[in-house]
């Protein structure tokens, strides 16, 4: 229950957000925060996530709304947040298909475990899968595995496709050239492998490729894909 699990806040109280952001960092979790729905819909269709917890009463849609949304396409693990200690909220939202229900009045290190219950209960569920990746430019779209250019789809080789996805799938994270050979060439080959590889990538998705916009070379590290 640690560094491999992610969890995206959603709250309107930055307090709250962030206070929960030091409890969950503190235990190792990766964590994405979100003021809104919208803002929590658009990142969880950018990342995988692995629990929410999500306020109820938020500015615009509520959290019940955004759990009915998220429901369509997910079972991602769902932890209601609620100011108000009435069963009303609790059996709403465990209907609507959230995991677990608590009162803000509880201690973040409270929160924190109940997190760690429902991702132990919930261990055989997938995150929410991304369909599609969006950088304005470029699209991936994962159900179908195909990449658009400027709107026009862009035949890439299978090795070509799993490198840009894997890129677009974790934005500015660097990837270093071993950490490319060991997943892609079992180990074998050398950095001219992957320049040549990325190389030939640059020249079907950027409009520069001398001048790569999204995919970036770190310097004596290995590339990383800036998502702009």
């Amino acid at each position: 229950m640690s560094m491999y699990h992610t969890i995206l806040v959603v709250d309107d109280d930055q307090s709250i957000v962030e206070l929960l952001r030091d409890f969950l960092e503190n235990d190792q979790f990766h964590v994405k925060t979100a003021c809104d729905t919208e803002q929590a819909w658009a990142i969880l269709q950018q990342h995988s996530i692995d629990c929410i917890v999500l306020d109820i009463m938020m500015p615009g849609q509520n959290g019940f709304e955004l759990c009915r949304r998220i429901r369509g396409d997910s079972n991602v693990p769902i932890l209601f947040l609620s100011a108000r200690s009435d069963d009303v909220d609790k059996i709403r939202g465990l209907t609507l298909g959230g995991d677990d229900y608590i009162v803000k009045t509880a201690s973040p290190g409270e929160i924190v475990a109940r997190v760690k219950a429902v991702l132990r209960r919930t261990t055989s569920r997938q995150p929410m899968e991304r369909k599609i990746l969006d950088y304005g430019r470029i699209q991936l779209n994962l159900t179908a595995r195909e990449v658009l250019v400027e709107g026009g789809k862009v035949e890439l080789t299978p090795k070509e496709y799993e490198l840009l996805r894997l890129f677009a799938e974790h934005p500015r994270q660097v990837f270093s050239y071993e950490q490319l050979l060991a997943k892609f060439w079992e180990g074998v080959g050398d950095r001219h492998t992957i320049r040549v590889h990325l190389s030939r990538l640059r020249e079907k998705i950027e409009s520069d490729p001398n001048h790569p916009q999204f995919l970036i070379n770190v310097w004596g590290v290995g590339y990383r894909f800036e998502g702009v």
